[in-house]
């Protein structure tokens, strides 16, 4: 069987940086090597693309120390035009060929990775790869307008208020009064972030302007947004072939019993106050409804590959929190957990996710 040269990328310029780097961990270790020949190829946090170890190891998370991409002074080029799928790498010997690319894997999370500007340019160059489009991932990236395009498709949301520096500026007054009118407890997000780097729960008017200053060290546009009350459950959606229905795995759960939130820490740093549940206790018609809201809310926007579509349940009925792109990937993430719990094993799903992505170059 002639293997397929697949380019995992990761790193990137983000806050989510070294969860990149994990996630690449995770897949370095678990991807069939008899189908795949691999080429890591890590974006440092200033941005440039250098020839990675094939090493899934050096990519462990460990909390003590995370994982990141290091300039180690080689140079990565993508292929001049769409005529060619050539990768080339210079290092202290000079230049080579890395061989022609078949399918590359952005296992990028944040800004300048999942926002579709990497995807963009993998379209310009000719190149297949895996995962949601520029349109998508743009629309997925920004919670703004992730929450503006679900609501017009008909799917509940949370009631939020968009804020810049310069519309508060401008009239103070007129923003703190919506702000309040969301009511106590909010959460405070920048607009394009990831892993709940930012988030500040807010259950009194004096923290807000300190949430605000985090929220914006992240992002220029901030959203306010009412806290809601409910079972916190995700879902993972795989884009379909030709044309198929996209497919949704059972859906786990998210329980948070020490902590004010599902923060940066409880989600990669082992730290006490949250469980996971997978799969998670519903009835068959509330399985059913959760599975449609989720398909529904990765068609609207556009989806292609793959997303984790996070949802509360309250008693009105499911409110869609986000719609994450480009889900955490490690092995014990939700998104391969809820695959694993659906019979998808995770060196299967990562298959799957490359054939998919292969499966563009005939669109």
């Amino acid at each position: 069987m002639t293997r397929r040269r697949v380019v995992l990328l990761f790193g990137g310029r983000s806050s989510e940086h070294s969860i990149s780097c994990a996630t690449a961990g995770g897949v370095l270790g678990a991807i069939d090597r008899s189908r795949f020949e691999v080429i890591p190829v890590g974006i440092t946090r200033d941005g440039a693309f250098v020839l990675e170890q094939d090493d899934p190891a050096r990519f462990a998370l460990d909390p003590a120390s995370l994982p990141e991409v290091v300039d180690n002074g080689t140079r990565v080029s993508w292929p001049e035009s769409a005529a060619s799928r050539e990768l080339r790498v210079t290092d202290g010997s000079g230049e080579r060929s890395l061989g022609d690319v078949d399918v590359v894997f952005p296992i990028l999370h944040g800004r300048f990775g999942e926002d579709g500007t990497v995807q963009g340019l993998l379209e310009l160059v000719g190149l297949p790869y895996v995962g949601n489009g520029v349109l998508a991932s743009a629309i997925g990236m920004d919670k703004h307008v992730t929450k503006t395009v679900l609501e017009g498709t008909g799917l509940e949301v949370a009631p939020w208020v968009t804020l810049t520096r310069a519309a508060l500026a401008a009239d103070p007054e007129l923003w703190t009064r919506r702000v309040h009118s969301l009511g106590l407890p909010v959460f405070v997000k920048p607009s394009r972030a990831g892993s709940s780097v930012g988030v500040t729960k807010v259950a009194d008017w004096a923290e807000l302007d300190a949430a605000l200053d985090v929220a914006f060290a992240e992002d220029r546009t901030v959203l306010v947004e009412q806290a809601v009350v409910g079972r916190e459950l995700e879902v993972a959606v795989l884009g379909g072939r030709d044309g198929e229905a996209p497919r949704v795995s059972v859906a786990g759960e998210i329980l948070v019993t020490g902590r004010e939130f599902y923060d940066f820490e409880a989600k990669y740093l082992d730290v006490p106050g949250v469980e996971l549940v997978c799969p998670a206790e519903l009835g068959d018609g509330e399985l059913f409804e959760l599975q449609r809201v989720a398909r529904r809310a990765f068609e609207g926007i556009g989806g292609e590959g793959l997303a984790r579509v996070d949802v509360f349940l309250t008693d009105a009925g499911f409110v869609v929190n986000e719609v994450n792109t480009m889900p955490g990937f490690t092995p014990i993430s939700m998104f391969p957990t809820c695959w694993l719990r659906s019979g998808l094993a995770y060196p299967e799903l990562i298959t799957e996710l490359i054939e998919v992505g292969f499966a563009r170059e005939a669109r």
